[in-house]
């Protein structure tokens, strides 16, 4: 079990990045019997079992394939049909069925599953698409991001309900409002109904934080009182970072900075959260996925 202390140095995460690639080597899996996974940030998880247990199915099968992840033949996604029902967003997520690999497990094991699938994203750009892989063909129109010009990438809600729907064939709203509003998900291929526990937040930090687990569902308001505009997955003990700040894995505009005060980059990333933050000023409630 990982050790409660959840700083990390600097060193020791540059160390495991080398180890645990971002991107095409956390995604192919060469680097699967690992524990530990880090940013560019230097924020880091450490898990309790090895990347290969946790994903396997999505590092080796058809699951994983970025080319089977919409509700359309990868051959169709710039196609006119594509175009004219989805717009901007380009082509819905698949609904995928019950993850096999995901049967029996413990609590504490589909929690990690759940930031393990997350992490295979980190460094997608933040995009308003359905799907993180979808690359849009050149003049494809595009709602205007913090990215700079359209590309592969996901926002907030899609990217919380894509993880999800991959990892455990678990479907909700991706409407970022409804997702916070509606405790309840659609299972499988055939979408059976089952509801998810609303967690209210205590008012004091401490103990918001202990009342979070791995892979809840964090909302946040775009202002204190407000509507909720953003939402978040919550990391929890395997979380690690030099200063010892409980993370967060979103995808999430420019203006959030890491340990040593340096910009992280917008799109999906591990972010800190730090008491006097947007994100704890404004936190609304959370949704608890997996129970147990």
């Amino acid at each position: 079990m990982a050790s409660p202390d959840h700083r990390l140095s600097r060193r020791a995460l540059l160390g495991a990045a080398a180890s645990i690639a971002v991107g095409s080597e956390f995604a192919g899996g060469r680097s699967a019997r690992a524990r530990t996974f880090a940013a560019p940030s230097g924020h880091g998880v450490e898990f309790t079992w090895p990347t290969e247990e946790l994903i396997g199915d999505l590092l080796t099968t058809w699951r994983g394939d970025p080319r089977e992840s919409a509700c359309v033949p990868h051959g169709e996604w710039a196609s006119e049909e594509v175009r004219r029902r989805y717009g901007a967003w380009g082509p819905a997520p698949r609904r995928y069925p019950v993850a096999e690999a995901a049967e029996g497990r413990p609590a504490e094991w589909l929690r990690e599953r759940a930031i393990a699938v997350g992490l295979r994203y980190v460094g997608h750009a933040y995009q308003h698409h359905h799907v993180p892989d979808w690359e849009p063909a050149p003049g494809w129109p595009w709602k205007e991001t913090c990215a700079g010009d359209n590309g592969k990438g996901v926002d907030c809600s899609n990217f919380t309900g894509f993880v999800y729907n991959q990892g455990f064939g678990i479907r909700m709203s991706t409407d970022v409002r409804r997702q916070a509003e509606r405790p309840e998900a659609a299972i499988g291929v055939e979408g059976r109904s089952r509801r998810l526990t609303r967690v209210e937040l205590p008012a004091e930090h401490e103990a918001r934080v202990r009342a979070l687990r791995t892979g809840d569902l964090l909302f946040i308001r775009g202002r204190p009182g407000g509507d909720v505009t953003h939402v978040v997955m919550w990391i929890g003990p395997i979380g690690r970072s030099e200063s010892g700040l409980p993370l967060v894995l979103d995808s999430h505009g420019a203006g959030v900075m890491d340990d040593e005060g340096r910009p992280i980059p917008c799109g999906v990333q591990l972010r800190p959260f730090r008491e006097r933050s947007w994100y704890a000023r404004c936190a609304s409630h959370a949704h608890r996925v997996i129970e147990g």
